[in-house]
């Protein structure tokens, strides 16, 4: 039996090799089901799939498995799987055979049962609560999925398959992490003592083709207008803040206006966990890294920043700030690095400024209330701000230009705003984008930059 797994990768027909005698054999992890299919059939179907999966983990050398082409991989299992069966006097039809060979080649390259959820275009968000519980959105709208894991066990080994291929760590002295996918699709997990239930998953999925502004107009996000503006914002090299809450599409809109930076420019990315899916050629990513298991090692986003000023940077863009950072990205913004974006939690874009101002407190200097304002008016131009409505759909609700100071007071003016206008019979939110007529002051600086902006389109009555 597996006598096909006898040869090594080079020279060879068969390519998967035996596994040394010294290697453990790790756990077999039993199909992914969805819980409410306990019937009969179904357990004799988990009974047979848990011992051919222990049997060819012990065969199989998953120290080359990675070295092996997919083609030439599933080829193996298939034939050992039916050497197998054959053996077991388990027979099973075409559809069948190919859907156990398909789980199985999940568990050993990917992450068992979110393969099939990562691979669907229509799911955004996978969240996982427990190793029972995995729901997904679609269309922003959550639904249970038909999948779930064996045990906790079996969660945790997923979850530390995730975080150490970004050489992170998740343990009970660090309970929680954020890392990221191949693809770049944001992933956050916490675990047990902080899970009471047991882990949790979120998995934040990003497009292979990120969504460029165009897109955003035809799902209805914006209006051709405001993109346009957003375009001589960033061809203008205004320095723009992206607010929004959770899941509003922050990350998405960065990604979108920063298609519109020259090539020719040198942007540097800093982020917690890298997930930007900039276009350009002359990109810098750089990332954090948290503390060692001895507490020591830790790289912070304001070293990073401080860093990035020292690599002669066209831009700095700064995938959201949280902390004492915020005082440094504010000091590029005001030398020379103009063009700069980031993001930042807030409800509005009111608030996004009342959010920077807490978080220059964080650098543990005292600043006068009004120093602070008076960094942010001159260092951030424009607040873009997003929101998820209730029928999930993410709209930009406003794009605001900073103005200066009024006395102690940032002074800000709408020049779009998104205009509700009811519900509709699905339950959608009705509403439009449109100008407010009122000039940008900065429409001087779009033409010293040679950025040319019909204003017409600025005009209210075009709404």
């Amino acid at each position: 039996m597996f006598s096909g797994f006898n040869k090594n990768v080079e020279g060879s027909d068969r390519v998967v090799m035996l596994k040394p005698k010294d290697q453990p054999a790790p756990e077999a992890v039993e199909p992914v089901l969805p819980p409410e299919q306990d019937d009969p059939e179904l357990t004799a179907w988990l009974e047979l799939k848990t011992r051919l999966h222990a049997a060819l983990l012990e065969r199989l050398n998953l120290a080359v498995i990675d070295k092996v082409e997919p083609e030439d991989l599933r080829r193996e299992v298939a034939q050992a799987v039916g050497d197998w069966l054959k053996e077991a006097n388990e027979p099973l039809n075409s559809g069948d055979f190919n859907r156990l060979i398909d789980e199985i080649l999940h568990e050993l390259l990917g992450l068992g049962p979110l393969e099939p959820l990562l691979a669907d275009p229509s799911i955004n968000d996978i969240l996982v609560n427990g190793h029972r519980n995995v729901f997904v959105e679609r269309h922003g709208v959550l639904e249970r999925a038909p999948a779930r894991f064996r045990d906790e066990k079996h969660l945790l080994r997923i979850i530390d398959k995730i975080v150490s291929r970004v050489g992170r760590r998740i343990d009970e002295s660090q309970p929680w992490v954020d890392a990221r996918l191949d693809d770049g699709s944001r992933v956050n997990a916490i675990i047990r003592p902080c899970a009471i239930d047991g882990p949790s998953v979120s998995i934040r999925k990003f497009s292979e083709t990120p969504l460029r502004m165009d897109r955003l107009v035809e799902t209805g996000s914006l209006s051709p207008e405001a993109a346009k503006l957003l375009r001589a914002l960033v061809e203008a090299r205004m320095n723009v803040l992206i607010s929004g809450g959770t899941g509003s599409g922050k990350t998405t809109m960065l990604n979108a206006m920063s298609s519109f930076i020259s090539p020719r420019e040198r942007i540097v990315t800093i982020e917690d966990a890298a997930e930007l899916q900039l276009q350009q050629a002359h990109v810098v990513r750089l990332e954090t890294r948290p503390p060692s298991p001895h507490g020591t090692g830790a790289v912070n986003q304001r070293e990073l920043v401080r860093n990035a000023l020292r690599m002669r940077p066209d831009r700095i863009i700064v995938g959201e700030v949280r902390g004492a950072e915020t005082f440094d990205m504010l000091q590029a913004m005001n030398t020379g690095h103009d063009g700069s974006m980031t993001t930042v939690h807030a409800n509005s874009a009111r608030d996004a400024i009342g959010r920077l101002e807490q978080m220059v407190t964080m650098m543990g200097v005292e600043m006068p209330i009004t120093t602070i304002r008076a960094q942010i008016a001159s260092g951030v131009h424009f607040v873009v701000q997003l929101t998820r409505l209730s029928d999930g759909k993410r709209r930009v609700m406003s794009i605001s230009e900073i103005t200066g100071m009024e006395g102690d007071v940032l002074a800000m003016q709408d020049i779009f705003v998104f205009r509700k206008e009811g519900r509709g019979e699905n339950g959608e939110v009705l509403g439009r984008f449109v100008p407010t007529g009122i000039r940008p002051r900065c429409m001087d600086q779009f033409l010293a930059a040679g950025v040319d902006l019909d204003v017409d389109f600025l005009r209210p009555e075009r709404s």
